[in-house]
């Protein structure tokens, strides 16, 4: 029998491929010509990904010939896209404004804490192994998130903390969209709610008067976004098969630990070695999933 429950790998999984796919993200954002502006280029990124993962997603439907969602699945599914659209354009937003340290942690715990307390009051206890799995967890999220410290302005902090909010309500909207519809459908239609999001943001932003101004895209922004709808995609279907084998609260924590994927990443393409910090976090993650797994 397998030590890990079936919950526990696909969670993992999804961790795997949602830290390739902001990896590939952070790409997207370099690759932009030097003249673009990093917030116009990141919310065109996020926007232009879920488009792209839209399409496909379409065209696998279509082949499959499932039935469209209808009543509760397709609303929960376009609160999913929106919370999911809102918190990734509030999470560029702050990091165009330079390092998040700290703020990138808070923002992890939260997407972490939030669906495991819904489970939590909902389900029950999952039991004192796992509770105290979560809170290892926690702990690894923050160690290997959370950069020098550095004190950060009040509006990226509230922005961090938003996205942060926004991340755990995308999983509890996932998890209910997934439980009525299949899962192609469920992220076609949380896409089409995170799309008309960040085209809305994006218009809100011009509004105000805070032009993005044009952005031009090369061929190597191109390679590193479609890489970005592909992880992303995987990452979300894969999540929505974890709460469909087991409890959220299992699955939101453990794919929750997705920046560890990032980080080893960075190193191994960019060079780009882990702190000591980071290294301490990994190995309280090990522990925590094992943990979470008895």
């Amino acid at each position: 029998m397998l030590p890990f429950s079936m919950t526990s790998i696909l969670a993992l999984l999804a961790a795997g491929f949602w830290g390739m796919g902001d990896f590939s993200g952070g790409m997207s954002v370099k690759s932009a010509p030097g003249t673009a502006q990093p917030l116009g280029a990141a919310l065109r990124v996020v926007l232009f990904s879920h488009l792209t993962s839209f399409t496909v997603l379409m065209l696998l439907v279509l082949f499959r010939g499932d039935a469209a969602p209808h009543g509760a699945a397709l609303g929960w599914g376009l609160l999913a896209g929106f919370f999911g659209g809102a918190s990734l354009s509030g999470f560029y937003i702050a990091l165009s404004r330079g390092a998040m340290g700290a703020s990138a942690a808070v923002s992890g715990l939260l997407a972490a804490a939030i669906p495991a307390s819904v489970t939590l009051l909902l389900e029950g206890s999952p039991g004192p192994y796992k509770l105290l799995g979560f809170v290892g967890a926690g702990i690894a999220i923050w160690l290997i998130a959370a950069g020098p410290a550095e004190r950060e302005s009040l509006e990226t902090i509230v922005l961090a903390t938003g996205a942060g909010i926004g991340f755990g309500l995308y999983f509890v909207a996932l998890k209910y969209a997934g439980a009525h519809s299949p899962p192609l459908w469920t992220m076609a239609t949380a896409r089409v709610g995170s799309m008309s999001t960040c085209v809305l943001i994006l218009g809100g932003v011009r509004a105000g008067g805070r032009s993005t101004g044009p952005v031009a895209v090369s061929r190597r922004m191109i390679l590193w976004i479609l890489s970005t709808a592909l992880f992303d995609t995987s990452g979300n279907l894969l999540f929505i098969a974890a709460t469909r084998a087991g409890r959220l609260d299992v699955a939101s924590v453990l794919a929750s630990l997705y920046p560890a994927s990032t980080i080893l990443l960075a190193a191994g393409v960019l060079g780009e070695r882990p702190t000591a910090r980071q290294l301490a976090g990994m190995g309280v993650a090990v522990v925590a999933v094992v943990l979470i797994t008895l």
